[in-house]
């Protein structure tokens, strides 16, 4: 009796685990996605700049694009490095993107957008 009990309570407990081991893989992934992306955002943050000048110039004119683009670029350069610098020191706790698209490459004819991060 004292085997059967012994062996029911093994199997219980690991059948109690099996979601925390599902859930740790998914957290690795999570946080080295979070870290390359971080990495990435801030090594291409400048490219912001010459986008949203194309964007806005497209979508207005040459000279508004020259200098409402530029603005506008310049705050989202400014943001997508500060954001990838943010994700670099935080990658230990995954959330969602803050940055959409969340690389710069990514969908290049779409402005930059920002917004609020949850946690995974």
């Amino acid at each position: 009796m004292k085997r059967v009990f012994k062996s029911l309570l093994l199997l219980s407990s690991l059948l109690l685990f099996t979601p925390q081991v599902a859930m740790a893989e998914s957290y690795r992934i999570d946080a080295g996605e979070k870290l390359l992306s971080g990495i990435a955002n801030v090594a291409t943050g400048v490219v912001e700049l010459p986008k949203t000048i194309i964007i806005t110039s497209q979508r207005e004119n040459v000279f508004y694009g020259m200098t409402v683009g530029m603005v506008k670029g310049i705050m989202h350069m400014a943001g997508r490095t500060l954001i990838g610098a943010l994700n670099v020191a935080t990658f230990l706790l995954p959330t969602d993107p803050w940055v959409d698209p969340q690389y710069v490459w990514e969908d290049f004819e779409t402005e930059t957008s920002y917004r609020y991060r949850q946690t995974r």
